[in-house]
């Protein structure tokens, strides 16, 4: 099929879809049974594995403090100020915060509605964290809501009876390893008020086992129960919590931080979001700022806008995505994080098929304007960066485009592409029609697939991490660090360069001509790096170092024609040996 016979369908076949949405309406062709699914319909893991969103929610006795203890301010993730890391409350202490804690601000149907309102399918909540505290009615501890506080309510039977009444799922978050007050609880008392040495199989059996039946007896269906750091918890007690779940629960699945691989599936770390494809059933687990539990410091909130890419990424890459408030003491929602979720979520009611029931990217990655999702043999671009030049460009897909569109709610515009080496154009508006991210779709023949191999896209920088490098002479490895106690950053870089070390990316070239290429890395002093297309040009340039990922310029570099390139980049002086590559950039002059 010609060029010119590619338009012609494209046209016609959008034109057809646009006759077809005016019969039938959005929401119907949009998988109606997944946008507007209730819990209490849903299938066992249908709300995790189709709904692709959910609320997360840390909130304790921690909450109340907000990281303020005494009058200083410990910088890091709330639901840990007990402990040594951060104020090392001791536990006499910590118990009595209980006799003031007041959430006289809770509004269960609030949150749930706040929930419903971002388009979350189900709320996980914490009912013990580390610090032991049952943020319900337990009958195996008194260190609970109802008996410790003056407040006396369940919070934990007042939201799961709002979140079936708004349609959506409920579950647990419970610690069942770390108990910092409990005797025998890891990291908790060696003995009990009595005197008396206690063990954690004492702690098992008299808390943990129990406390766990009582979640998963006294408050309805349960989607999930979120086990967390079991650290060298026996494999045969975790045995006995997910059969527990199991037998009292036969809906629920268990999360992947139970242990042992006893989950039903897998939790990629704290605030991480990958960069690739990952195979199997798993979720990503991220907050709305930088802490889990309320800090008063923090206001560093995620937009509409970085909720939503980092929603879209997540399913694009084969996930769910969990996403965490931290309601104050008093039981309030931060207002920021509660604008942020409303307005994210008004956009995904505009577009609920790039979220709900949407299968991974065909590409391995995302792309310089956004990211991919699909439905059936049908591509759904949201465009994060919208080109100004009126062409998007589209590198890799490997089946024939019938039919392209843009989508405005429920109004679809027909739009123009051709295809030219393995490059998909696309003729779109020069203005964005959605402030946050726009959708395109486009139908394909055949089960959709692509060639992962980057694109530099000929309008906006393309950066690419060294996820997708391979090393010669340096090492590629996975960087975890903190950027304050428990606020985690995951990124791969190049390090310990020796004297022939070069890092590769293979590239493809839609629009020849001269690129400016920049570098991001660590290192100390000034480091000379250099950067090759393999058989043809090379550029050198020396830089400053700094100990926090930076980007600096490195030149000018020119690609004569259209096509595939591979890019070698090399440390060749200073402290080399301190020099981590992250990522490499490249931006068209134009």
């Amino acid at each position: 099929m010609t060029i010119k016979n590619i338009v012609i369908v494209g046209l016609l076949g959008a034109l057809s879809f646009h006759a077809v949405h005016a019969e039938q309406g959005m929401d119907e062709l949009w998988g109606e049974s997944v946008v507007k699914l209730r819990a209490e319909d849903a299938k066992r893991g249908q709300l995790f594995d189709e709904g692709n969103y959910a609320m997360f929610i840390h909130w304790g006795l921690y909450s109340q403090l907000g990281n303020n203890v005494d009058g200083k301010t410990y910088y890091g993730i709330g639901e840990w100020i007990m402990s040594p890391r951060m104020a090392g409350i001791s536990v006499g202490d910590y118990k009595k915060l209980a006799g003031t804690f007041d959430p006289v601000k809770f509004d269960a149907k609030a949150i749930a509605k706040l929930a419903y309102d971002a388009g979350m399918k189900y709320i996980i909540i914490t009912s013990k964290h580390h610090d032991g505290f049952a943020m319900y009615d337990s009958k195996s501890s008194d260190f609970d809501i109802t008996d410790s506080t003056p407040w006396g309510r369940d919070p934990m039977k007042e939201l799961s009876e709002a979140c079936r009444e708004f349609g959506i799922g409920f579950g647990f978050y419970y610690s069942h390893n770390q108990d910092w007050t409990y005797p025998g609880g890891f990291r908790g008392p060696e003995k009990d008020k009595k005197g008396k040495r206690k063990t954690f199989d004492d702690y098992f059996i008299e808390k943990c086992l129990p406390q766990v039946e009582e979640i998963t007896t006294e408050y309805g269906p349960i989607e999930i129960v979120w086990f967390d750091t079991p650290g060298n918890m026996p494999k045969k007690y975790v045995e006995q919590l997910v059969a527990v779940v199991h037998k009292n629960q036969p809906n629920a699945l268990v999360s992947g931080r139970a242990g042992h691989n006893l989950g039903d599936y897998q939790s990629l770390g704290d605030m991480e979001v990958p960069l690739v494809k990952v195979p199997g059933m798993w979720e990503s687990v991220d907050t709305t700022n930088d802490s889990w539990a309320y800090a008063w410091y923090d206001e560093n909130w995620k937009p509409a806008k970085e909720i939503l890419h980092r929603t879209i990424a997540t399913v694009a890459r084969g996930g769910t995505y969990m996403l965490n408030i931290g309601p104050r003491g008093d039981g309030s929602v931060p207002e920021h994080a509660a604008d942020a979720l409303r307005k994210s979520g008004a956009w995904i009611k505009k577009y609920p098929n790039i979220i709900y029931g949407a299968g991974p990217s065909p590409y391995e990655h995302a792309l310089p304007w956004g990211d991919v999702t699909l439905r059936g043999n049908t591509l759904q671009l949201s465009v994060f960066e919208w080109p100004t030049s009126g062409e998007l460009y589209l590198p890799g897909l490997k089946n024939e485009v019938t039919a392209a569109r843009l989508l405005t709610g429920k109004d679809v515009q027909p739009l123009e592409f051709t295809s030219k080496d393995g490059w998909l154009q696309i003729s779109i508006p020069q203005i964005a029609p959605e402030k946050y991210a726009s959708v395109i779709e486009l139908d394909v023949e055949g089960t959709p697939e692509s060639d992962s191999t980057w694109g530099l896209d000929p309008n906006m920088t393309t950066s690419i991490r060294a996820n997708f490098a391979t090393s010669k002479g340096a090492k590629l490895q996975k960087n975890r660090w903190m950027e304050k106690f428990g606020e985690w950053k995951h990124m791969k870089q190049v390090i310990d360069w020796q004297e022939d070390g070069v890092a590769t990316w293979v590239v493809d070239v839609a629009v020849p001509g001269t690129y400016h290429i920049d570098l991001s890395y660590v290192g100390e002093g000034r480091v000379v790096w250099q950067v090759a297309i393999e058989g043809g040009e090379t550029i050198r340039n020396q830089q400053a170092s700094s100990s926090v990922y930076q980007k600096y310029p490195i030149g000018w570099m020119n690609f004569p024609e259209a096509g595939r390139y591979t890019i070698n980049v090399s440390c060749l002086e200073g402290d080399t040996e301190a020099a981590g590559l992250s990522e490499i950039h490249f931006t068209r002059i134009q």
